[in-house]
């Protein structure tokens, strides 16, 4: 649609036509000069967590590549939709980007009757910065070192064990309800507004368990204040070798990951996207990044806006049924 004085028209064909090709070329025209400005990554959850670790191991080098600096902006809430809605509505400039993680942007959309966002409508895939493991971690005054022993444990008392993650509609949410499912172990779920702010309450004893990613507990679980139970990966992780995995513990094919990648608003030129996803991939090759990425249990990816947009297809059809199947509803 066209609008002629103030009434709106049907493009013709032959019109769309000749108005793609000067819509890259505007794309063009704009990628030379950007970015001319400080770029501004919102992360949708509070410091600490996995995804804010995550995307402050790329940032720097990231805002080197491209030639300006990047601001992080942690906008936590409702499960990460407010951050996501802010970045959906924002102008299609390349100047405010989206921390994207998987919990938020594929199972979310499944637990609501009304989902306020579709991820492949209202935003812009640029590349998946890498995947990485969940953890299951515990106080040490749990009276269980790991997943078969805290089976027994919930089988002792009978009561249900109250857990902790990122979030409602989150994936760790998710790998606990999916737990619980398989083994009929009785969990209760508490949602935090990221991983760090349940990891600082499992610490302080205030919940007994967090389920979360490596990035968030892995320096507790080394220096002891906390215990890892379990690793949701199909072999035990290089940097936490002494911890079994779920499979180990008694539960056949448990196997889960999660992911954390950028997104820009709907509709920003493509040569733009493409600028940051080229830099973006060099920066996950730099020794340094790698290190950091690895300490945090984030195993880099770096792929094209059509690979990644291909993944999240994927994941949308792989998640659906397993939602409905564990009869999660948030509403």
């Amino acid at each position: 649609m066209l609008c002629i004085d103030g009434e709106y028209r049907v493009i013709p064909t032959s019109l769309k036509m000749l108005l793609i090709p000067l819509a890259f070329a505007m794309g063009l025209v704009q990628a030379q000069t950007y970015p001319s400005k400080p770029i501004k990554i919102i992360v949708p959850y509070s410091p600490g967590g996995f995804a804010d670790s995550g995307v402050r191991a790329i940032s720097e080098g990231l805002g080197n590549r491209l030639g300006t600096s990047i601001v992080i902006e942690n906008r936590p809430g409702a499960s990460g939709v407010i951050g996501v809605m802010a970045v959906s509505s924002a102008v299609a400039d390349g100047y405010t980007l989206l921390l994207g993680f998987d919990g938020t942007l594929i199972t979310y959309p499944y637990m609501v009757s009304k989902p306020p966002f579709q991820v492949l409508r209202d935003l812009t895939a640029i590349s998946k910065i890498g995947d990485s493991a969940m953890v299951l971690a515990a106080h040490p005054s749990l009276p269980a070192k790991n997943i078969a022993e805290l089976i027994e444990v919930s089988k002792q008392k009978g009561l249900p064990l109250p857990y902790g993650s990122s979030g409602l509609g989150s994936t760790p949410h998710l790998a606990g309800e999916l737990f619980k499912a398989r083994t009929n172990v009785p969990l209760e779920h508490i949602a935090y507004k990221g991983g760090g702010q349940a990891t600082i309450d499992t610490l302080g004893g205030q919940i007994p368990m967090v389920f979360t990613t490596l990035a968030t507990v892995q320096q507790y679980i080394k220096s002891g204040k906390l215990n890892a139970l379990g690793v949701t990966s199909a072999k035990r992780l290089s940097t936490l070798p002494d911890t079994p995995t779920f499979i180990e513990g008694g539960v056949p094919g448990f196997v889960l990951s999660t992911w954390i990648g950028l997104f820009a608003p709907p509709a920003t030129p493509k040569p733009i996207v493409d600028k940051i996803q080229t830099e973006l991939s060099k920066v996950l090759m730099l020794p340094g990044v790698k290190e950091r990425l690895a300490i945090l249990g984030i195993e880099p990816s770096g792929n094209t806006p059509e690979q990644f947009t291909e993944q999240i297809s994927s994941d949308l059809a792989m998640w659906g049924p397993i939602v409905k199947k564990a009869n999660i509803n948030l509403d």
